[in-house]
């Protein structure tokens, strides 16, 4: 008898070591909010589903065991159990991050994007892996309504419906943040080439003005937010890439998350010797992103990032040399091994405190610098930036007149010390040797600040009807200090901005489950820079006004098809008054004017569609469109009558399509084409590109060398058909001594490239 009963008991112990119940709880990654209906799969055998909270309970589960986690609508994962624990949570990420469950950060107050009256376009970390990753703004071409064009890796000019199209070399009148610091210099310059995409969690682009947020930005904002350790997960990681054209990329990251704490790190090395002449590039960067959580749900979080930069430039060519040798570069910038080198780095620290369930802060202060040099044929410029700030936004959750509403307020102010001079270069008195720097030409130093103070109301009207109202006033002010005495003309001197009211207000309406639609009218505007308020005799342009407009926008956002379809349209008109102008004056120098009016219409669609083939295999195709009506309503320059032109620098349309598929045993393919219509290339529209389509393609593989080693080996080829194409123009070029004015950069043929990730969870 006693043998049974011991034989009973060991047969219990073994059950009980080896069958034991699982509880947990499912939570959205984005919002941690509970996920119901979630399918948990143990051998291809749905073994529980998870409840209206969240929660789930399997009984009698050997140990230890893989379960699959598969809810529509989020990203299928899975997960190793080597003992029973009752008090894990599992969190899934919205499967496509257009998903209406997704909220948006980058409005004052969190808003699912579902409910948003406003057109914001967001980018996923799956979305930015489609790409070979070494220029981190070729994504955003992937984004309905905006437009990058790439003059090298070191060169590119972004427009977001049509308003940036006009600039020279730089980005303009679009503001951009990183984890809420900003990236734009005080006169709204903007660099976003050098940013590595290891870096970054998520990207959210806000099309259209967007003064009531951000201040300064009447093309729209863009802003990334860093990678942040998993939450389940802690890992070391190296990446190594190689392409055509010598082009390496190393990578290395660490991802730390603890009970209460975080920490992300990343550097990225990238070389190429380029595919034009005097077309190499090295960058280096390093980001640091950490986080702390104190009592009371409150944190504090802290962000570093650095980039050290050396890029040749081969700069833009004429229409010859674009049919005949686009490897070429232009002649005055090769013999003068033209390039530009900087080092650039940001701190920011921010603090996010919880006064009540219903009333939170959260303060940051940040720090940025750059210092340039920059060989050029005309001269040398060299150039030291240091700015500072600090943002602090108010979160209050109330009733207004008995209906939910939500309520932010707060400020932010901005200084930036710019100090800049110009050199003789006397690269044709030293055949190759390359830039010689000579005698100074100039010396200033600039003082620019702004500050803004802003309001959103958000109220429930009704379960469907939300209405959201937000208001900013900005003040803007810059000195000019001018030290240089030589040549006579002293260009010192200050100004101040009209301070700025800029309104916002948006509806938007469910009219079925899922389906919102909205209508917004949004008012924005841009300061001209430094550079463009001063006259060709040096003196400062008081009569120069900033560009506004206002923005008038419907549009529709939906789920199809049980959540697997989602799609959105939107329609809107884009009035600038006081169009700012940039007229050379010579090879190198321009003057701002005032000119005229336009208008910006545009129909922009976004579809996107989950489908699981089998159990194992996913498949998510896309389309997106782009069809733009940009024309001067009035504009006379140099009494030259403009009006009714289209907008050069900006394509009459843009179309991208393709599909990512995906399977549960590790392998991926990424499809993606691009059509880009005629661009106009002068104000006059006498010439035009060619519209052009891109095909690139990408696979990869990953699995487990042993647990917890991951290798991942992928590759792709850009361009797949060769295309021959004008990758950026620069606007009204002009020709001087006899030259033909060069307007084109050509685009990258076709290229390959391929590479090995390892990485090691712990």
């Amino acid at each position: 008898m006693k043998k049974i009963i011991i034989a009973l008991i060991l047969v219990i112990c073994a059950q009980q070591s080896f069958c034991q119940n699982l509880k947990g709880q499912i939570l959205n990654e984005t919002t941690s909010e509970a996920i119901a209906n979630v399918n948990i799969i143990a051998a291809s055998e749905v073994v529980a589903v998870s409840g209206k909270d969240g929660f789930f309970n399997i009984q009698n589960i050997d140990f230890p065991v893989v379960l699959k986690f598969s809810a529509i609508g989020f990203e299928t994962q899975k997960l190793r159990f080597d003992k029973n624990d009752t008090n894990f949570k599992v969190y899934l990420a919205p499967s496509n991050e257009s998903l209406s469950e997704v909220k948006l950060r980058s409005t004052l107050i969190p808003t699912e994007l579902q409910k948003t009256p406003a057109a914001v376009s967001l980018l996923s970390k799956n979305d930015l892996e489609r790409t070979d990753a070494t220029n981190f703004v070729d994504n955003l071409n992937y984004v309905p309504g905006v437009y990058v064009n790439q003059g090298a890796l070191n060169t590119n000019k972004i427009n977001i419906r049509g308003i940036g199209g006009r600039a020279q070399y730089t980005t303009n009148r679009i503001q951009a943040y990183f984890d809420g610091i900003p990236l734009a210099t005080a006169e709204g310059s903007l660099t976003l080439d050098d940013i590595g995409q290891e870096s970054l969690e998520r990207v959210e682009v806000i099309k259209g003005p967007t003064s009531s947020i951000y201040g300064a930005g009447l093309g729209g904002s863009i802003n990334l937010y860093s990678a942040d350790p998993g939450a389940n997960e802690s890992r070391v990681g190296v990446k190594v890439q190689g392409g055509s054209y010598n082009t390496w990329k190393k990578s290395d990251v660490i991802s730390i998350n603890g009970a209460n704490s975080s920490v992300f790190a990343t550097y990225n090395h990238v070389q190429s010797d380029g595919w034009r002449e005097n077309g190499s590039y090295d960058r280096k960067s390093g980001l640091v992103n950490a986080k702390v959580l104190t009592s009371g749900k409150n944190s504090l979080s802290f962000l570093a990032n650095f980039v050290k930069l050396k890029a040749y430039i081969p700069s833009s060519i004429n229409e010859d040399d674009f049919l005949n040798d686009p490897e070429s570069a232009a002649y005055t910038w090769g013999a003068s091994r033209g390039y530009e080198s900087y080092d650039r780095g940001l701190l920011g620290v921010s603090y996010n405190h919880h006064f009540s369930e219903n009333f939170t802060n959260q303060t940051s202060v940040f720090l940025s610098f750059r210092n340039g040099y920059e060989p050029r044929p005309f001269d040398i410029l060299k150039e030291e930036r240091l700015s500072a700030g600090a943002r602090t936004n108010f979160s209050l959750s109330t009733k207004l007149f008995e209906l939910p509403s939500e309520f932010s307020f707060g400020a932010q102010y901005y200084n930036e010390w710019y100090e800049t001079g110009t050199f003789e270069n006397l690269y044709e008195d030293f055949d190759n040797l390359g830039s010689v720097r000579g005698e100074r030409l100039s010396n200033n130093e600039q003082d620019r600040h702004y500050a803004n103070f802003f309001a959103q109301l958000n109220i429930d009207l009704s379960e469907r009807l939300l209405l959201e109202a937000g208001l900013n006033f900005n003040t803007t002010a810059y000195s000019l200090d001018d030290f240089y005495a030589e040549d006579n003309i002293d260009q010192t001197g200050s100004y101040t901005f009209d301070a700025v009211f800029s309104p916002r207000l948006g509806l938007s309406y469910e009219v079925a489950k899922r389906k919102n639609i909205y209508a917004s009218v949004s008012h924005g505007f841009s300061t001209p820079t430094v550079a463009e308020t001063l006259t060709p005799e040096g003196q400062i342009n008081t009569d120069l006004k900033a560009e506004t407009g206002f923005n008038y926008e419907i549009g529709f956002k939906g789920n199809w098809l049980n959540n697997r379809l989602y799609t959105e349209v939107s329609l809107y008109s884009i009035q600038v008054r006081n169009l700012l102008v940039a007229q050379r004056v010579a090879e190198d120098q321009y003057v701002g004017i005032n000119a005229g009016k336009t208008d910006h219409n545009g129909i922009e669609f976004f579809g996107k569609y989950s489908l699981d083939l089998t159990e194992n295999w996913q498949v998510s195709p896309f389309i997106n469109a782009a069809f733009n009506f940009f024309e001067f309503d009035r504009f006379v320059n140099e009494e030259v009558d403009y009006s009714g032109n289209e907008l050069p620098g900006v394509p009459k349309h843009t179309l991208n399509a393709g599909f990512d598929f995906s399977t549960d045993f590790g392998f991926s393919f990424n499809a993606l084409y691009r059509n880009v219509g005629e661009i106009p290339l002068n104000d006059a529209n006498a010439l035009y590109t060619n519209s052009y389509d891109l095909v690139n393609l990408k696979a990869a593989y990953a699995f487990d060398i042993i647990k917890d080693l991951q290798l991942n080996i992928y590759g792709g080829i850009n361009n797949v058909f060769d295309e021959h194409y004008a990758a950026s123009v620069l606007p009204n070029a002009v020709g001087f001594g006899g030259a033909a004015p060069r307007y084109y950069y050509p685009g990258y043929p076709r290229n390959y490239f391929t590479g090995v990730a390892v990485n090691y969870f712990f």
